[in-house]
């Protein structure tokens, strides 16, 4: 081939084609430092308004006449606006009506007495105290009855118990929990007249006490077991501030209502 013909077939030849060029060129960025610069600018400025405009607040605030708080609604108090003359101010209560100052003194005296002819039972206390654990005791599960108890704030126990006769026993416990607190109490009366419907137990919802917005008294079914006497039980649970009073009686022959009732509402006066 001639140096004519090379230079003929080299300017009539056909450009690539497009898919079979490769692109080495890096892609081109735009610059952004301007576009940085101006969101600074606007923080700088939106900081140092609310800077600005807070110190304004406060110094307006501060040079403005304090505010008077409007009147309250009280037309008339319930006390008298001046003390009352002498002699006509109401005397303080007597201890013997001071709930707060005879539950907080000998919890024991508050007990009903034992009445005439009858004696003390074996298992009453010595002292008239029943120790926590003691009381804790009576349940089926003792650690746990005495863990509730502590959880339920008591305080101590008073008791008495008394026989008359060969058969019939008495007793009466005072639990007291913590002071100006009736929670405890009215927790605790309320959780064993709880399980009192039960068949295990009084198998009835009792009655409504006297006097007392939730106290209850209950007539057991008479229990019969061969080659034993037949047994009667009562019971009632009350409380009055933060003394729970619970009352058993037991006999081998039938107690009535009006038996377990008057011990329970006589007990309560005494509180």
């Amino acid at each position: 081939m001639s140096i004519e013909e090379s230079i003929q077939n080299t300017d009539t030849a056909s450009p690539p084609d497009p898919e079979t060029v490769t692109e080495t060129a890096p892609p081109v960025q735009k610059p952004r430092r301007r576009v940085l610069r101006t969101v600074g600018l606007i923080a700088v400025a939106a900081v140092i308004g609310l800077v600005g405009g807070t110190a304004v607040g406060y110094g307006i605030q501060a040079d403005r006449e304090p505010t008077a708080l409007p009147p309250l609604n009280q037309p008339g108090l319930a006390y008298p606006a001046k003390p009352l003359p002498k002699g006509q101010a109401p005397k303080p209560l007597a201890a013997s009506e001071d709930h707060q100052a005879k539950a907080q003194g000998d919890l024991r005296k508050l007990l009903l007495p034992k009445p005439a002819g009858a004696k003390k039972a074996d298992f009453a206390p010595r002292d008239g105290w029943m120790p926590v654990y003691a009381f804790a005791s009576h349940f089926k599960e003792p650690g746990s009855a005495l863990d509730y108890q502590l959880d339920l704030g008591v305080r101590r126990i008073a008791a008495t118990a008394w026989q008359v006769g060969t058969y019939r026993t008495t007793e009466i416990r005072l639990v007291q929990y913590r002071a100006n607190d009736t929670l405890g109490a009215q927790e605790y009366v309320g959780d064993q007249q709880r399980y009192m419907p039960d068949e295990d137990f009084a198998g009835n919802e009792g009655k409504e006490l006297k006097g007392s917005p939730d106290g209850r008294y209950y007539l057991f079914p008479v229990e019969r077991k061969a080659g034993y006497l037949d047994f009667y039980e009562a019971r009632a649970y009350f409380h009055r501030g933060d003394i729970a009073v619970e009352i058993f009686v037991g006999d081998t022959k039938k107690i009535s209502e009006q038996e377990i009732r008057s011990l329970a509402e006589r007990q309560l006066g005494r509180l």
